[in-house]
């Protein structure tokens, strides 16, 4: 009898938490401003969200310094889960970017679940003469050092995407990371860059007019936009498999019901068919997962992108 007292009393301020929670509205930080991906599926599942959770979800831009802005004040907010945090790529390879950081990436988070994956897109320009992948990769092989890759944000998710291909496919050439995606598509069409690389999204419109050639998707996977279009493994780069994410995590010590909570919520908005259309024009795969599974996703995604910075030898900023 004493030890189902004692299993009530620890049981009960949890149930308790789970049927009360959340008592005000909720708070995604976003590392990123206004107007791209990762801003649009955000504010797409803050709706849905709000709904079940019956307190408003709102979305607050926090750009600048690498994502450090965003990731430390979630860190050091309350652990009641009215603060969370969207988490990407870039928090799992900021500890090899960053000589120093305010903040430990692992420890000092609650994740709580996956939220959408998201392919990348090689190209040329349409009077390239690489009209496949493998056109590029002889060429490289046939000249060293001479071919260049155009990617954006230096140490950035396309700029290591663009690193992995080289070493992937074991090419001597240039990886050139460029400030806009503007930038990347010029360059690429007017021949100066050989190929780009960068989110099917922004470069969907390039590719349907004509202007670009899709020549593979980096995901392991063919992509619902370009049907057609290869995977790189399909194209022959053993075992390159690419793609960004955006998930959510909360102070460490927040309180598992209201994990629970968030991931219940979560999963049932990217199921609303409204949803589920957005983020297909956006070339994103809702996906959610354990808290469990995506802090082993997370650990695994930041030896892996550690190795490639590394690799590149990107200088620690």
């Amino acid at each position: 009898m004493l030890r189902k007292l004692l299993v009530l009393a620890l049981w009960l301020p949890a149930w308790a938490l789970a049927q009360s929670y959340p008592t005000k509205p909720v708070r995604i930080v976003l590392p990123f401003g206004p107007g791209g991906v990762a801003d649009i599926t955000t504010r797409t599942i803050a709706p849905k969200m709000s709904e079940g959770l019956g307190q408003q979800v709102l979305v607050e831009n926090m750009p600048g310094a690498g994502g450090i802005r965003a990731a430390e004040t979630v860190a050091r907010a309350d652990p009641d889960g009215h603060t969370l945090l969207l988490l990407t790529n870039g928090n799992a390879v900021s500890q090899a970017l960053f000589k120093s950081l305010p903040y430990d990436p692992l420890n000092d988070f609650a994740m709580i679940s996956t939220v959408g994956y998201f392919s990348m897109v090689i190209v040329s320009g349409a009077n390239s003469k690489y009209k496949t992948l493998q056109d590029v990769i002889a060429a490289a092989k046939q000249n060293p050092g001479k071919l260049n890759i155009g990617t954006i944000t230096p140490g950035g998710t396309q700029h290591l995407a663009g690193e992995l291909f080289r070493s992937s496919a074991g090419m001597d050439a240039l990886v050139v990371p460029h400030k806009t995606t503007g930038e990347v598509v010029i360059g690429v069409r007017n021949g100066n860059l050989d190929v780009g690389v960068d989110f099917i999204a922004p470069l969907i419109s390039g590719i349907k007019a004509g202007d670009l050639r899709a020549l593979a998707v980096t995901a392991g996977k063919r992509q619902p936009q370009l049907p057609d279009v290869p995977t790189a493994q399909e194209a022959g780069v053993k075992g390159y498999d690419v793609a960004s994410w955006n998930a959510l995590a909360a102070p460490a010590k927040t309180p598992r019901a209201a994990i629970d909570r968030v991931q219940r919520e979560l999963a049932k908005a990217l199921t609303d068919p409204e949803v589920q259309k957005r983020f297909a024009d956006l070339g994103v795969e809702g996906r959610t997962s354990t808290p469990e599974q995506l802090r082993e996703f997370f650990v695994s995604e930041s030896k892996r992108w550690s190795r490639v910075v590394e690799s590149a030898k990107i200088p620690k900023q």
